[in-house]
């Protein structure tokens, strides 16, 4: 066996090692529970032969029959066989497998283009990629589609290149590759497209030996993605229920469940849909390690030095950019970093290493191949030690472009899928304990309770736990919260109110805190809330006090004092611009540090108008809409009223008809539209004939084809009189 075929079966031994290895300390990422879930469904919808069709049936709030799942449904079978309780850690180390035989295809990939020293740098350079390694811990949806898109990539080619012969077994392996990654997600059937489209490539190229075989070798290409389409529905109930009907639908409708979340993005909380078009490849750049760039632009420069190989350089091109190109020309409504295109990324680490291959053969000399592998060790040094001082955090990875991951906090999300909560649940379990000899059980809080009910399954006769989001945690009983900062304003992150000061464990990655656990020493929040919600509102500012002379910063106490005193400014006349004022110094403070609370600036703004300052109430709520929060309904409608009161009807129509078009008016959004026609000098009728006009080319244009009706009917009706 010569040395560097050698080298390279060391080096995916160590790739299996280090990824088991590390993988074992990984926490629960944010979505297991749901495909846990999903995959409990699948096991019973084959189980009972189709009689439970939970797995089958799509909902308003479950669009996950809409995926087969495959690898999930393999585990929950061995889980169900063997009745494995730590079960989340056989879904990693399945997830640590899998991306292993990624890794393995790529590399074999590589070696295709230029031996085996290609292969082993593909290996080191995935190795050294912490988004990809980090995500082979438990990321059982992407990380299965990547390595199912690589070989699908894999057999493609080797399929075409071995024309006019076909081959058997190759032909199953492909079969196999296809259904693999459409059973992951219905976007597999993209990998029939590759198909198709590398075929016709290699054909016009090859077009004099293939032409005597086009036939066939059509034939067995439509068999191949028939057989490997007939194999996805036998896993996936869904599709089993309607073989072209329902695949067809879950392709066309995946976009309708699409959820919009809030993402820290350039140091602004922006919701996912109205990300710049440049989010994705922004991430890509800034997450990726200055080796691995490298080496894909000399890939590009030294893309003549392969001529030969022009095919697959072409295949790798293609499966490195198109997908990135394809969700930045249609919008796509993507969040958390980029990993929904880690598909792309095992064709872009190909790429890389053949370009650092070909620059190592082309040197000569070999001080100069000393002084360049040199530089390539220096670059490599970033990520490794990233890796080393932060463990099990390796996918919370940010390059030097903006200053490691010391420059992106607060700037961008870090843990987002929500690693540290193992961690951070482990220092409860062993150091949480009541302040009293009360039997009480412990309640510890998360925003992510699906996640922390894993970790606290085994003891439940001392913990509880609980559901509470950052901005209400005072409003809702706790002994314990842990929260991550992800969903956490970023403003509030750097302007030094986080941690707050009952923080008692921090979690970090390069210095920086990636997720907390907070004590509860006072529960005077909760109580002045109790007392808010029974509308005895002076024993709720009582409490409100208390809770601030403990912790000035106290979110729930400034911003529910501020709205108890803006009611009692409304009540009492005479006390009308002194509570106003009350309001403000505590709304004031509040914002200091967390500029972009969207309700203390609603009522900062509400307060403003009560004391006829309305430039600059407006001012506030300019602010609001249009860079902290353009999907906030409230602010809309106070901007509407303030335009409304000061006579300017067509600014108070516009800022009503922007809830429409974002699809949160209600019944008494439509109420103020009508008493605006009205007050405007239309009469009744011709004022619901523009309302309803207007409703119904909305619900056209959004493709709700029955509510336009409705609203038609209602027009016809109106104009009978």
């Amino acid at each position: 066996m010569e040395k560097s075929k050698k080298i390279f079966l060391v080096s995916i031994i160590i790739a299996l090692v280090s990824l088991v290895v590390c993988g074992l300390g990984a926490g629960t990422s944010g979505d297991e529970y749901f495909h846990v879930n999903h995959s409990q469904d699948v096991f019973n919808y084959y189980k009972t032969l189709g009689e439970d069709k939970t797995a089958a049936t799509p909902t308003s709030e479950n669009n996950l029959p809409y995926y087969s799942q495959l690898p999930d449904t393999f585990i929950q079978l061995i889980i169900e066989t063997f009745g494995i309780n730590n079960y989340m850690t056989y879904r990693h180390l399945t997830c640590n497998v899998i991306a292993w035989i990624g890794i393995i295809f790529a590399a074999l990939f590589a070696k295709r283009i230029r031996g085996w020293n290609a292969a082993t740098i593909t290996v080191l350079i995935l190795l050294l990629s912490p988004r990809f390694f980090g995500h082979s811990f438990n990321n059982l949806k992407d990380i299965p589609f990547a390595t199912a898109t690589m070989m699908s990539i894999y057999y493609i080619t080797t399929f075409l290149q071995q024309l006019p012969k076909i081959k058997i077994s190759t032909s199953l392996m492909l079969v196999l590759s296809i259904m693999l990654a459409t059973s992951v997600r219905v976007g597999g059937l993209l990998m029939i497209a590759y198909f198709g489209l590398f075929a016709i490539v290699y054909y016009i190229y090859q077009r004099k030996t293939l032409k005597p075989v086009f036939l066939k070798t059509l034939l067995w290409a439509l068999g191949i993605c028939i057989l490997a389409y007939f194999l996805t529905v036998l896993t996936w109930p869904y599709a089993l229920e309607g073989p072209f009907k329902n695949v067809l639908d879950a392709f066309q409708n995946m976009n309708k469940f699409e959820i919009n979340i809030r993402q820290n993005f350039e140091g602004i909380a922006q919701w996912s849909e109205d990300l710049p078009w440049y989010y994705s490849s922004k991430y890509i750049l800034i997450t990726t390690p200055f080796i691995v760039l490298l080496g894909f632009v000399l890939s590009l420069v030294f893309l003549k030095h392969n001529r030969k190989q022009w095919f697959l350089y072409f295949v790798l091109l293609f499966a490195t950019i198109f997908p990135v190109f394809w969700i930045t020309i249609n919008n796509s409504n993507v969040y958390g970093g980029w990993r929904h295109l880690l598909f792309m990324y095992l064709p872009f680490a190909i790429l890389s290493a053949l370009g650092i291959s070909t620059l190592f053969d082309l040197l000569k000399n070999k001080y100069v191949k000393i002084i360049v592998l040199s530089a390539f060790i220096i670059l490599s040094i970033h990520p490794l030690a990233h890796y080393i001082r932060n463990h099990p955090y390796q996918y919370v990875y940010f390059n030097q472009f903006v200053g490691s991951t010391q420059g992106a906090y607060g700037e961008y999300e870090l843990d987002y899928y929500y690693h540290s909560l193992r961690e951070a649940s482990d220092w409860v379990l062993e150091n949480a304990e009541k302040d009293s000899d009360s039997q009480e059980k412990i309640i510890v809080a998360c925003w992510h309770k699906p996640i922390i009910d894993y970790y606290f399954r085994n003891d439940t006769t001392k913990f509880q736990t609980a559901f509470v989001r950052w901005n209400e945690k005072g409003e809702f009983d706790w002994d314990y919260a842990i929260f991550c900062n992800t969903g956490i304003y970023p403003s509030y992150l750097l302007n030094g109110g986080f941690p707050p000061q009952n923080t008692v464990h921090q979690i970090k990655v390069d210095g920086v805190p990636i997720c907390i656990v907070l004590k509860r020493n006072s529960k005077e929040d909760l109580y002045g809330t109790i007392a808010k919600n029974n509308n005895d509102l002076e024993l709720a500012l009582s409490h409100y006090k208390k809770a601030l002379e403990q912790d000035s910063l106290n979110e729930t106490a400034l911003l529910n004092s501020g709205q108890i005193y803006l009611y009692k400014a409304q009540e009492e006349d005479s006390l009308y611009l002194e509570r106003a004022d009350s309001a403000l110094v505590l709304l004031n403070r509040m914002l200091k540090y967390n500029p972009e609370h969207e309700n203390a600036n609603y009522f900062q703004a509400y307060s403003l108008l009560m004391k006829n300052q309305t430039k600059d109430a407006l001012r506030v709520l300019n602010t609001l809409i249009h860079k902290y929060n353009p999907n906030y309904p409230a602010a809309y409608e106070l901007t509407a009223n303030i335009f409304f009161m000061l006579g300017y009807f067509d600014k108070a129509e516009t800022y009503l008809l922007k809830l429409v078009e974002k699809g949160v008016a209600d019944e008494k959004t439509l109420g103020m539209i009508l008493k605006l026609y009205l007050e405007s000098g239309m009469n009744e009728i011709d004022a619901y004939l523009k309302l309803y006009s207007y409703m119904e080319n909305h619900y056209r244009e959004i493709g709700e084809v029955e509510l336009a009706d409705e609203y038609k009917d209602a027009i016809e009706k109106l104009s009978a009189y």
